[in-house]
């Protein structure tokens, strides 16, 4: 991946949209070989929102983890308010805390807060979203969101063939305030947009620019909207939709509500090809139920697993395992990072993907 391919655009944040899994966790208890001294060790952990499901998994999952180390962790979460989760941030300085750990709604606003960390010899890890434009940033930990966006193309494509083209396709982007939206649309686009080019793909409302394309916050209601608007102004006289790059399982459930009231879904009008990401219940329900094509499966278990032992490695004055030098600047340095591996999941592998994985439960699914 070139530093080319982020987009001016992109900054930070990422908020989804909830349903309420039960997703273990890991076992919070204290293990035989914690940590020496860390007991008496505080870890501020901010989280962007409850309203999503998977950020209450990180967050849990960060939690346990620490605490099976014999860390303290504070832990909160702003629900989306850009103030409140910088106050979150100055409260956890204040009480002592050693090192944060931050999925941040905006990267841009957090500047001074991490400054007053910096001046308090307080290291910094930045979760999942990269904190933009601050020298105090010492550490990345996310999965390798240029794949992601390939990924979802590459799902997307696959799922037309069973249709004839050339292919009527409509593109969604994520919150333009969040940096890994950008990375999403840019690794899409690089498997897109020679298809576009030779005719493969018409999008038929020629909206193939990120700003046009982008959903701020992730909205479901966002995307719903203005898949409603698109069905409107540029699918009358018979012509229907083929398919929708659709980055989040959150927006995906928007777009195929909008479908719905369109008459999609039926038997002679099938609903069309739609992607998603994060492998929420509701849409690992919905590709099930044959509405939802795919998702991309992102363990969060992993990166909160990842993220801990940086966050240990650090507290311990060593340096903790990176696999990535050269990619992640955010407008002030390049910041260390590790990139875990995502997995395109559909109807055809979410059994092994996700039941036998133990991420959910069968009865979950039904």
């Amino acid at each position: 991946m070139k530093l080319w391919q982020i987009s001016g655009v992109a900054v930070l944040a990422l908020a989804l949209t909830a349903c309420g899994s039960s997703q273990k966790t890991v076992d919070a208890q204290p293990s035989a070989g914690a940590s020496s001294g860390a007991a008496n060790v505080l870890v501020g952990v901010t989280m962007p929102t409850r309203s999503s499901e998977r950020w209450i998994h990180d967050g849990d999952n960060v939690k346990a983890q620490l605490e099976k180390l014999g860390y303290q962790v504070d832990l909160q979460y702003a629900e989306d308010d850009i103030p409140t989760q910088a106050n979150q941030i100055e409260n956890q300085i204040t009480k002592g805390a050693k090192l944060l750990i931050v999925a941040a709604i905006d990267g841009t606003a957090l500047t001074s807060q991490l400054q007053t960390a910096a001046d308090n010899k307080i290291p910094v890890i930045s979760y999942d979203r990269l904190i933009r434009n601050s020298p105090n940033v010492d550490y990345y930990a996310t999965f390798d969101n240029f794949k992601v966006g390939v990924q979802q193309a590459t799902s997307l494509l696959k799922g037309l063939e069973a249709k004839k083209g050339p292919y009527n396709v409509e593109l969604f982007g994520g919150s333009p305030d969040d940096n890994n939206a950008t990375f999403f649309w840019n690794g899409a686009m690089s498997v897109l947009d020679p298809k576009i080019k030779d005719g493969t793909v018409k999008v038929v409302s020629g909206q193939t620019d990120f700003k046009t394309a982008a959903t701020l916050r992730w909205k479901a209601e966002t995307a719903q909207k203005r898949m409603e608007d698109l069905l409107t102004r540029y699918y009358g006289g018979g012509k229907k939709v083929d398919g929708v790059l659709s980055p989040y399982d959150g927006l995906s459930i928007g777009i195929l509500s909008a479908l719905k009231s369109s008459g999609y879904g039926t038997s002679g009008q099938p609903y069309p090809v739609v992607t998603g990401q994060d492998a929420e219940l509701a849409s690992i329900k919905s590709i099930v139920a044959d509405e939802q094509y795919s998702t991309i499966f992102k363990d969060t278990r992993k990166l909160a697993e990842q993220t801990v032992k940086m966050a240990d490695a650090v507290l311990k004055g060593g340096k903790p395992e990176v696999n990535n030098t050269k990619d992640y600047d955010n407008g002030t340095k390049v910041v260390p990072s590790y990139l875990l591996e995502s997995v395109i999941v559909d109807k055809t592998n979410y059994q092994q993907e996700i039941i036998d994985a133990g991420y959910y439960k069968a009865d979950q699914i039904k």
